[in-house]
């Protein structure tokens, strides 16, 4: 054992001590997320880009068997087309459900299918996070220089169900075809806000519901009787339900600003409620306040993750 170098003399190069080596993996960079506004919109931009190249990666996966996407779109069509067959199944034997005639239901229903089927095909993946957290693999996603809800979003990228937003369109230009409406540019700009502003609602309550599955881990089933349901529940008149749950869909869950409120506007219907008419004009200040409370879950949620512990 070499002895230390005598007091006031500085050591060699070959008496120093050296550091000892590190045999741990490296550290992972990640994604951290900037603070302030211009970090929000890097963070914004970054993740539109992440989003936009595993969406197109999982389409040309799709389209290498055009036969079999041309076949599930069109699976996706028909399956999607019962809703609105059991429609018409009731307008056989009654002229009018809940005081609303058949053209004024196509268009409740074909605003609402339509705006889901936009929210389902860029958020619709959202609901397998709580998949990832029990299994571990929302790990692979966090140690990449990526927006985790990006990834997440675009996971699974599913063309098919375009079939959706084609029958929601279908559906709603019968409606317009049909209705005798008094057009003015305010109404047909009411017309055209209903699926974009409710697909942004949509969107934000996938966003939510993945955000509550931090927590709940097995919540995907409560994430659906929000999205699918709300979908569903959307679809007819809000006549043929109880007044606490239009409420419960007005001022809790904003489902009604998805369709009901604008489209009565365009109807001329009364809504159930005793709201100012003007709300039916608020449907994109209503989207935007539901991204600015999904996106303040999702990192509530995020913040929250502690792996699997293996």
């Amino acid at each position: 054992m070499a002895e230390p170098p005598p007091a006031g003399r500085i050591p060699g190069p070959a008496e120093r001590p050296r550091p000892a080596a590190h045999t741990g993996p490296a550290e992972p960079a990640g994604f951290t997320e900037p603070t302030g506004l211009a970090g929000r919109l890097r963070t914004l931009r970054t993740g539109l880009r992440v989003y936009g190249l595993i969406a197109t990666m999982w389409m040309r996966s799709t389209m290498t068997y055009r036969a079999s996407f041309a076949m599930t779109a069109l699976a996706n069509l028909a399956a999607t087309s019962f809703d609105f067959a059991v429609i018409l199944l009731m307008f056989t034997h009654v002229d009018t459900l809940a005081g609303y005639r058949l053209p004024e239901i196509a268009l409740l229903y074909g605003a609402a299918a339509t705006a889901f089927g936009l929210a389902d095909l860029t958020m619709g993946s959202m609901d397998r996070l709580g998949r990832r957290v029990r299994d571990g693999t929302l790990d692979t996603l966090l140690v990449r220089p990526a927006p985790v809800l990006a990834q997440v979003a675009a996971d699974r990228f599913a063309l098919r169900r375009l079939g959706r937003i084609t029958q929601g369109l279908l559906v709603l230009g019968y409606a317009l075809v049909t209705l005798d409406i008094a057009w003015t540019p305010l109404k047909a700009a009411m017309v055209a806000m209903m699926p974009l502003s409710g697909a942004v609602i949509f969107a934000a309550l996938f966003v939510a519901g993945a955000a509550f599955q931090f927590i709940a881990q097995d919540a995907a089933e409560v994430q659906n009787s929000f999205t699918y349901g709300g979908n569903t529940l959307l679809q007819y008149p809000p006549t043929v339900f109880a007044k606490d749950l239009v409420r419960g869909v007005t001022f809790v869950v904003p489902l009604a600003f998805v369709n009901w409120l604008p489209a009565l506007h365009v109807l001329g219907q009364p809504y159930p409620l005793d709201l100012p008419r003007w709300l039916a004009f608020t449907p994109p200040l209503v989207a935007a306040l539901c991204c600015a409370l999904a996106g303040a879950a999702w990192r509530a949620g995020l913040r929250t993750y502690r792996s699997t512990g293996s």
